[in-house]
């Protein structure tokens, strides 16, 4: 794994691996929360907007998959009906739009999708006159807001989780590693703005360029920066199927290990397993979605479906699960932003959510740690947020 770079640097394109497919630079929304009005007892119209007929890789397994796990959802609930349509968006914005449009003329209340951001923030400005909401996949912070939600895990939530832990467990002085592409400069400004918050601080930022040398180049700079900030943490922003391998075996080859500081990612460890095996990652933290839930929605999709969900499809049931909750209160606003934003939040298919004011998400995740090669959760994802929920 650590002598050919180049394998990595290919799949290092999906630096963002899930992310990339969500977070593509557009235009902000319309601000409008919408009102989301329907009548108790009579089915709710949920558009489901999907990347079906897009000539990009992989995107009708995705659509299947998020189609699959949405109408599950739709099983699961009880007490509501959901007439829910599916549109094809073909991974184009323009069609994304299109579709959004003819989604609301068709009836459509509220629309779950789609994939990108480019997309949802087009299919979100369609629409904002008509006062319906899209609760988009994107995990893109720059796109939030109005009538535009995100169901995308961001790596602010992500951050904030692990630098909040960081700091009550006495890891305060954090140094943070991330490749000068958008990925990690995006995942270092979540984790710089996170240690902000958390009372933490910032020892400093390292930046390397996405290749074998510019990881060994930024080595020394590491250790240097270090040992001039006595930082007792190390936050990276790399993913596994990258720049974190490298790292796992150079760090301690300069004095820099396990033994005497806190390694912290912003990325799972855990996926593939393979890299448990890494002695430089033994008792590294990351957070993740609480593994039962996340083992039972897998089992749940697999039991209807014959085979194992997309990462994504998850997505695409919580979705269905936020839409199901309030419209089960009967509320005729139960589809407004302000009913969107309740506090207390859904129970999704990887634990509970919630969506804040500002478009964005908050997701209940545990802190995971590799012990002895093995997974090991040493703090378990909340149950629930303040106050009274679903």
């Amino acid at each position: 794994m650590f002598a050919v770079f180049n394998a990595a640097r290919k799949s290092f394109v999906a630096l963002l691996a899930l992310s990339a497919l969500l977070w593509l630079s557009a235009c902000q929304p319309m601000a409008l929360s919408g009102s989301g009005n329907f009548q108790a007892g009579v089915p709710v119209r949920v558009a489901l907007l999907v990347p079906r007929g897009s000539e990009i890789g992989g995107d009708t397994l995705i659509s299947d998959s998020l189609e699959n796990a949405a109408r599950l959802a739709v099983a699961d609930l009880e007490g509501v009906q959901i007439d829910l349509r599916v549109y094809a968006t073909a991974g184009e914005a323009q069609r994304a739009e299109l579709a959004a449009k003819q989604a609301v003329a068709d009836g459509a209340q509220i629309i779950i999708g789609p994939l990108r951001a480019e997309s949802a923030n087009a299919a979100a400005v369609a629409v904002a006159p008509s006062g319906v909401n899209v609760l988009a996949f994107s995990n893109n912070t720059t796109i939030a807001g109005g009538n535009l939600f995100l169901l995308g895990a961001t790596f602010a939530n992500t951050a904030e989780r692990l630098t909040a832990f960081a700091k009550r467990n006495g890891k305060d002085n954090i140094l943070v590693i991330h490749d000068d592409e958008i990925g990690g400069q995006l995942g270092k400004a979540a984790i710089s703005q996170a240690i902000a918050q958390s009372g933490a601080r910032l020892a400093g930022t390292v930046s390397y360029e996405r290749s074998q040398e510019g990881v060994s180049d930024a080595i020394q700079r590491i250790k240097a920066t270090k040992e001039a900030t006595g930082a007792n943490a190390i936050f990276l922003t790399s993913t596994s199927d990258a720049a974190l391998p490298f790292y796992a075996q150079m760090l301690p080859d300069v004095g820099i290990s396990p033994q005497n500081t806190q390694f912290i990612g912003l990325s799972r460890w855990d996926i593939p397993a393979q890299n448990m095996q890494l002695s430089g990652l033994q008792g590294g933290w990351f957070a993740l979605p609480q593994p039962e839930a996340a083992t039972a929605f897998s089992n749940r999709y697999a039991a209807a479906y014959g085979a194992l969900p997309h990462p994504l499809a998850a997505l695409a049931y919580d979705g269905l699960a936020a839409v199901g909750a309030l419209a089960s209160t009967g509320k005729p606003n139960a589809l407004s932003g302000a009913s969107l934003t309740q506090s207390a939040g859904f129970q999704g298919s990887n634990g509970i959510f919630r969506f804040r004011a500002d478009g964005t998400n908050e997701r209940g995740l545990a802190i995971g740690q590799i012990q002895d090669k093995k997974l090991v959760i040493i703090d378990a994802a909340p149950r629930a947020f303040a106050g009274a929920g679903f």
